[in-house]
């Protein structure tokens, strides 16, 4: 494998590619400040833009590491951001990446997040060299399962009582996809 940094992705709706710090605005309004949006993430919905900004500068300057995955998710229809993607773990020794991800409400059930959660995998496997790129979902948040599913992640099991979120601790749902079923995918 080789780390290639957040490098700039286009799907045929989507542009995935650096925060700006300008995003702020409608990052907050989009969907950090939703707690519809973060009922079911590790971080609780964002007071003020102010916080949404400091929390930007902080990844915008991680993107000096090759090692760093993280995509703000550009609609291009509105030329607006409607949420995030990123490598929230990667272990070089296995090849293998954990993907989280978030959207505004607004653009649930349009299928842009198979479409962005694909442009990731594809950039995993075709560019960096990864083996398995894998996420997980509260067993309560199966709609965010049906998005790895079309992504072509297979099931692979539930962690009971595994992780905690914004709704208390949680079983966790495994979905994964290797490089071989990719290719064949």
């Amino acid at each position: 494998m080789e780390n290639k940094g957040t490098r700039t992705l286009e799907t045929e709706r989507l542009l995935l590619r650096q925060f700006q710090i300008n995003d702020a605005e409608d990052m907050f309004k989009n969907w950090a400040s939703d707690p519809e949006v973060t009922a079911f993430l590790t971080w609780p919905p964002h007071a003020d833009a102010n916080l949404t900004r400091s929390l930007l500068a902080d990844w915008i300057n991680r993107y000096s590491s090759p090692a760093y995955y993280n995509w703000v998710i550009e609609l291009k229809e509105i030329n607006e951001i409607i949420g995030n993607i990123s490598v929230v773990m990667l272990n070089e020794r296995t090849e293998a990446a954990e993907i989280g991800y978030c959207m505004g409400k607004a653009w649930w059930g349009k299928a842009i997040m198979p479409e962005a959660l694909g442009a990731v995998i594809k950039y995993l496997f075709e560019e960096v060299g990864l083996n398995r790129v894998a996420a997980c979902h509260d067993s309560n948040n199966p709609k965010s399962g049906r998005v790895m599913d079309k992504a072509g992640m297979k099931l692979e099991g539930v962690l009971r009582a595994a992780g905690i979120n914004n709704q208390g601790i949680c079983d966790k749902v495994w979905h994964s996809i290797l490089k071989e079923e990719y290719e064949k995918y």
